[in-house]
This record gives structure tokens, C-alpha cells and sequence, in this order.
């Protein structure tokens, strides 16, 4: 049975934040409240006039355990846009928030509890002081007004809340382990990865051990895939922009697009009929459908699956921007799938089977499905989606995946999708894989009226076309979707649907969880140095170098330290940079012909033949241990 996403726990961080701002109300009343939304882990609330910092987050808590006391529930109230302006009168921020309710013909609630009276939609619990105990402030921190940079910076104000005392407290204390596992700390101090001003923010730099590791898991994804019947393709990382107007990318994500390379067209190619304009390839969709698109396709070479870890850019804002979780350049595990509507359960299901293989694989052992949705802003018709919807559910239960969640309204515009989400090893849930059902873009259709007042509305089709004719003579030209067929056993063409799917999402982000996972630490198969060989003395350094030669034939990463350092300056270094082995050679080794094994844990197991070293992490590096 499916389950919709939880919402006790919104409930709770949602009323947190009306006593956040009610404290802050009280202790500072020329600040403006604005928004106050629960998010992952706890809720946050935006307030204009209000300059505070960390260190007045203490007395703002203990402001907020007083108020609570004597609010016994959240009284709503049905109000007019009228009385709710002239109520809001001063503060700019509710009343646009009240005129955009109004014009859409939304009812108007206030809630009250004690004494403060906030604009909103509901969702609270029943008693806050009996359930509102548990909370803590976090952080202070700017926020721009509705996420854009032309708006103005207001104050945000960081918090968490748990039912329980207990849950607080191990919240907390993840929080604290987390900062220790921080990817950006670790990249630096394990020299993985670093950001440089000259390349560009939100772009990475992959040093050699984490450019080994990368190396690594992209030959494991590329070896499974293939033993799942997936064709390996490669596509550029510019494209025109017609296909992207076609695909419809482009009016939808305008604002995570880089802009356009304009240029005339090259002396000796044909005239095309307007200016060839280039974009950076946000996704890699299109470019898998032009292949797909080659040549005819029969019924009999479908299910046609297709892969490449292809490289895409989006622009996000430099607020935005997160070490390697947040970029602007960025590379998916990225797949399509060409079906007939027969093969869609199966299929799907498929994709389940390997997601859930590949996770374990890195230590990723809970797993949760969330189901999103027919959004909003959507395109096709309703029989479809619910087709679309009933087909990725039943491909989870016939997989055994019966504990999914509704995502109410969360797919993208094109077909519903199952998002995978993994817990780490300090319990946070990260999203990875999705597997999209798209029967859209497979379909090629006219343009509409109000696609062309869609497309009109933007600045970059202004300045380009300067007239809402020539737009539409372009768009009408180009058409939506692309014709994704194949012939069926009567010689007739057929749509395909179309499957769109990652496993582990971005490479870039992908990494930043498993650091923070290992906590630096990578397992023996993945890990860049597999042994650090430690001579005691100069006088082992032959026999040292001897068994580094050994180790690099037999394929084990290993490194020297031929340091004139102490044997415990070597170790505590080794240890420092996460290796596993530590490989001590000294008169006794280098005559037995052994070495003395020491792990990164600090255990010690002794004097081990070369051999039997050998033989012993070759077994983990083949078997993909997580354990040492």
C-alpha cells in the first residue's frame, strides 16, 4: 500500500515557525514577517528590518518557550482580501502575498494563537503548548524575498523541532558529525576537489584520488549497464537551440539555462533561416532522441535503452551554490528508454532491480520510492497521466517496493516519476536516482496560441525576433515534441513512450554523499591509495620499493612514503589520509620476506606474507567489501 508523505512532522516545524515569528515580533516589533515555510529538518522564517546574528539566537529561544505556554490552539479565521490588507497595512510582503490569493480566487485565512495573528493557509497542530517543546534555533542567514536577486535581502532565521526530546537531541547531534563530514572540509583536507574563481563557481576541479575514484565507479557503471542491455552513447555539450524550444525545455527552465552563444551563421554552410543560436546543453534528453531518431526502428529492437554519463550546465544562483552538491556544470548517469507501451511495467521495473543493486553496492541499504504527481503546469491529457501514474506504482509493487510515498503534485511537466531517496550513515536522506514516464516529448504537436504568448513573454525571443509574427512563424515551424515512432507488426507507425532515468543523479553530488558517507574514509575497492608501504629505516627502502613493484603488478593501488620521518609521523599521516593499509617493512620483514599490517583503525594484524596480503585485499576489491 502507498502512503502519502507524511505531514505530522511539517505540521509541527510550521506551527515552530509562527512562534519564531512571534517571538521575534515581541522582541523586536519594527521587523516585517514575510514567509515561514517547513522544510527538510525544520523550518525556516524570512523577515525584512531585522538585524540580528547568531549570537541572539539564545534569547530569542528563551522568548519563545515563554510564549508558548499560554497558546492552547491555532484559531483560524476566513477573511476578505480587503480586511486582510487593511489588517497586513505596512507590511508590502503579506499584502502581495494577499493580492496574488485574491486574483487567483483563493480563499483568505488568518490563524491566531495568543496574541499573534499571521497570514496563512493552514496546517498546524492542535495543541502547541503541550506538543511545541522540543525546538531549537540554528542559524542566521540571508534570503532574498521569493528566492529572486531583484528583490530585496531580508533576514532568514534557521530552526528545527521534534516531537521528542530524544529526537531533538540526536538531531543535534547529527548536525555536529555532519559539520565533521563536511565534503567541502574533507575535499580539502584529503586534496579530492577544489573550486577556483578562474574556472568559474559551481564548477569542480577533480583532483587524482578522487579522479581515480570517479574512474572507478564510471567502469562499474559502465560494466553493469552493459550486461543490462544498455547501449553506451556520447553527445555534445552544446546544441542548437531550436531543439530545445522543440523538447520545451526552453520556456520552462529559462531561468536555469545559460544564456544563448548567438552567432551568424559560417561563411559556406547553407543560410538558415534565422541566426544559428548555441546553447549549453542543460539536459541530454534531446540529443538521445535524435539518435533514436537515425534511422527507422521496428517493433522487434524495442526496448532500445540508452546511456551516457553525459555532461550538462544549469545556472543556479551563487547563493545557491553548495561544494559540490549544488553546481552549475555537472554530469548524470543519464538514460533513456525507447519502449512500446506493452514493455513500460517491465521496463520500469528493470530499472528498480538495478537501482537497488547499485546502491547497495556503495553501503546505501535503505531505500525509499516517492511517487510525484501530476503537477500544476502540466502537458498531455489526464488519461494519460493517470496511465502514467498506475503504471509506475504497480512496477513498484510487483518489485516488492509496497512502502512508497505520494508525492502530491511533484512531477515534472512532462510525466509523472519516482524519485529514490537513500539514508546515510548518519541517518539524512539524500536523492538520487528518478525514473521519469515521458509521453510528450516522444510526440510531435502544433503550437498554440498560448505556447507563442508563453514564448513572446521572454526577453531573449523579444530581442531576437521583434515581433510576435516572426515568433510564430519559428515556433510554428519547429513544433512541440519530436517523433519518437516505431513500425508495429502491420507495417504502421506507433509512438514510443519514452523512459527517462538516473541512478546516482549527478556525479558531482553523488560524491559529496558518499564522502560524507564514508566520512572520508572509502572502502578498500574504492578508496584512491589502498596501502601506504612505511620502511622503518633507510636501509629498507629497496625492499620496500620491491613490494610497491609487487603490489602495482597485482593491481593495488599503493604509494611509498620514503619520507625521512619517524615511523610514527608516517603511520599517524597514512591515517590522516584514510588509508586502509599501512604496510611496515623492517629487518625482520625484509627478511622473512613478510610485512607487518597495520589498519587505519588502528588495529594491528601482524606479520602477513606478501602473498597472503595480497591474496586477502584482492578478495575485498573483487567483492566490493564495505568492511576492512
Amino acid at each position: 500500500m502507498s502512503v502519502k508523505v507524511d505531514d505530522t512532522l511539517d505540521k509541527l516545524r510550521h506551527s515552530t515557525s509562527h512562534l519564531l515569528a512571534a517571538a521575534i515580533l515581541d522582541l523586536y516589533p519594527r521587523a516585517k514577517p514575510t514567509l515561514g515555510p517547513p522544510i527538510e529538518d525544520g523550518f525556516y522564517y524570512d523577515f525584512d528590518n531585522l538585524k540580528i546574528s547568531d549570537s541572539d539566537l539564545p534569547k530569542i529561544e528563551e522568548r519563545m518557550h515563554d510564549i508558548v505556554k499560554s497558546w492552547t490552539k491555532f484559531e483560524k479565521n476566513l477573511v476578505t482580501s480587503e480586511e486582510a490588507r487593511k489588517f497586513f497595512k505596512g507590511n508590502e510582503y503579506k499584502v502581495e502575498l494577499i493580492n496574488e490569493h485574491a486574483q487567483a480566487g483563493e480563499e483568505i485565512t488568518l490563524y491566531k494563537s495568543g496574541n499573534f495573528i499571521d497570514l496563512c493557509r493552514g496546517g498546524h497542530i492542535t495543541n502547541p503548548s503541550k506538543e511545541l517543546k522540543h525546538f531549537k534555533l540554528l542559524s542566521v542567514a540571508g534570503a532574498y524575498w521569493r528566492g529572486s536577486e531583484k528583490n530585496k535581502m531580508l533576514t532568514r532565521i534557521y530552526g528545527t523541532v521534534f516531537s521528542t526530546k530524544d529526537g531533538l537531541e540526536k538531531h543535534l547531534n547529527n548536525l555536529k558529525e555532519a559539520e565533521k563530514r563536511d565534503h567541502r572540509l574533507l575535499g580539502r583536507e584529503l586534496d579530492y576537489f577544489s573550486i577556483s574563481p578562474l574556472t568559474g563557481p559551481g564548477l569542480i576541479l577533480w583532483h587524482p584520488k578522487l579522479a581515480t575514484i570517479r574512474n572507478i565507479v564510471e567502469e562499474y557503471w559502465k560494466g553493469l549497464h552493459y550486461k543490462h542491455g544498455y547501449q553506451l552513447v556520447y553527445t555534445p555539450h552544446i546544441a542548437s537551440m531550436d531543439m530545445f524550444v522543440i523538447s520545451r525545455h526552453y520556456n520552462k527552465y529559462i531561468n536555469s539555462m545559460f544564456p544563448a552563444m548567438l552567432h551568424q551563421y559560417i561563411e559556406g554552410e547553407s543560410k538558415p533561416d534565422y541566426q544559428v543560436d548555441e546553447q549549453l546543453k542543460p539536459m541530454n534528453c534531446p540529443n538521445h532522441i535524435q539518435i533514436y531518431e537515425s534511422h527507422p526502428k521496428s517493433y522487434r529492437e524495442l526496448p532500445i535503452r540508452m546511456g551516457e554519463l553525459g555532461t550538462v550546465y544549469r545556472y543556479e544562483r551563487a547563493g545557491t551554490l553548495h561544494g559540490m552538491s549544488r553546481v552549475r556544470g555537472f554530469t548524470q548517469d543519464d538514460s533513456h528508454i525507447f519502449c512500446r507501451p506493452d514493455q513500460v511495467i517491465d521496463e520500469v521495473r528493470e530499472v528498480i532491480k538495478l537501482t537497488k543493486k547499485m546502491y547497495e553496492v556503495f553501503g546505501f541499504t535503505d531505500y525509499q520510492a516517492y511517487i510525484s504527481t501530476r503537477p500544476e503546469k502540466y502537458l498531455g491529457s489526464l488519461k494519460m497521466w493517470g496511465i502514467a501514474e498506475d503504471s509506475l506504482k504497480k512496477a513498484l509493487e510487483l518489485e516488492g517496493v509496497k512502502n512508497y510515498k505520494i508525492d502530491q503534485g511533484a512531477g515534472v511537466f512532462y510525466g509523472p516519476k519516482i524519485d529514490s531517496k537513500v539514508k546515510d550513515s548518519l541517518g539524512r536522506e539524500w536523492q538520487l536516482g528518478t525514473i521519469q514516464f515521458d509521453f510528450n516529448m516522444p510526440d510531435a504537436a502544433e503550437t498554440t496560441e498560448t505556447e507563442i504568448d508563453e514564448f513572446w513573454a521572454m526577453k531573449t525571443f523579444h530581442d531576437k525576433f521583434k515581433t510576435r509574427e516572426a515568433l510564430s512563424k519559428y515556433l510554428k515551424k519547429l513544433g512541440r515534441g519530436f517523433n519518437v515512432q516505431y513500425i508495429d507488426q502491420k507495417g504502421q507507425k506507433k509512438q514510443a513512450v519514452m523512459i527517462h532515468r538516473t541512478i546516482l543523479g549527478s556525479m558531482e553530488r553523488f560524491f559529496g554523499v558518499l564522502i560524507e558517507h564514508y566520512n572520508g574514509a572509502f572502502p578498500t575497492w574504492l578508496t584512491p591509495v589502498q596501502t601506504k608501504v612505511l620502511p622503518i629505516a633507510e636501509r629498507h627502502l629497496g625492499y620496500a620499493n620491491e613490494v610497491v613493484k609487487i603490489l602495482k603488478n597485482e593491481e593495488i593501488r599503493a604509494e611509498l612514503d620514503d619520507r625521512n620521518e619517524t615511523l610514527q609521523a608516517k603511520i599517524r599521516d597514512a591515517q590522516l589520509e584514510k588509508v586502509p593499509y599501512m604496510l611496515i617493512v623492517g629487518d625482520k620483514e625484509k627478511k622473512a620476506g613478510t610485512v607487518a599490517v597495520r589498519l587505519r583503525s588502528e588495529k594491528d594484524l601482524g606479520q602477513l606474507s606478501l602473498e597472503k596480503f595480497i591474496s586477502d585485499v584482492k578478495e575485498k576489491i573483487e567483492s566490493k567489501s564495505l568492511d576492512l
